[in-house]
């Protein structure tokens, strides 16, 4: 089957504007109210962001994960401790995220430093998760490689039956990052793809706001 033409897949943006005047002091603030205005506009699982780590050698790596917290110190996410991201953030802690909100024609930039959260706060959402969910993350070892589709079924279903509650206890390879950021960066989408983009900066705690070229 052929391609599509690559080229002609285009949409134009015809958002309005954005001005770094109206927008908040405090790039946390202008945030939460991007990501209301995205769960308002029913965007398709708005928490979803792309993660961004680097391995000790250098070499990057991303992937979709979800925000599960989000408040002044950062936002939150969950995963397996022992996967590929756990380990380079446990050797490098400088990550990026990406946000991306195409019906509105907006992505919210972030980088900083992911930090661990507490214990008694990754046992607290771990408890909350659906009974199949804490099952699944009990049993795979993210990451890894595996000998079959089969091999990660019969474990499921090994512990299942030992707990078909799903009542099992946070396993210790499993926790939460917070991403304290020290740069956000705003884009929205304008006519002929001459975009808005707004940066802060946190520096000497103080978040400087400026206005970058699309």
């Amino acid at each position: 089957m052929p391609l599509p033409d690559l080229a002609a897949l285009r949409i134009e943006y015809e958002s309005v504007g954005i001005d770094p005047a109206d927008m908040a002091d405090d790039p946390m603030e202008e945030f939460l109210a991007w990501f209301e205005a995205a769960v308002e506009a029913g965007v398709d699982q708005p928490n979803a962001f792309v993660l961004a780590t680097t391995s000790p050698d250098g070499a990057p790596s991303a992937r979709a994960v979800l925000m599960k917290d989000v408040g002044d110190e950062g936002v939150v996410f969950y995963t397996n401790l022992e996967s590929r991201k756990g380990r380079e953030i446990e050797a490098n802690p400088r990550v990026a995220g990406c946000f991306v909100w195409l019906q509105l024609h907006r992505q919210v930039r972030l980088e900083g430093t992911a930090q661990r959260v507490d214990d008694a706060r990754a046992d607290a959402y771990f408890a909350s998760r659906p009974a199949g969910s804490r099952l699944a993350a009990a049993v795979s070892p993210q990451s890894r490689v595996v000998e079959s589709r089969e091999f990660l079924d019969r474990r499921f279903d090994e512990l299942a039956r030992l707990h078909p509650d799903g009542d099992v206890a946070r396993p210790d390879h499993w926790g939460g990052f917070r991403i304290v950021p020290d740069t956000f960066e705003f884009w929205q989408g304008r006519p002929n793809r001459f975009h808005d983009r707004v940066r802060y900066r946190l520096v000497d705690g103080t978040w400087i706001k400026e206005r970058l070229a699309p």
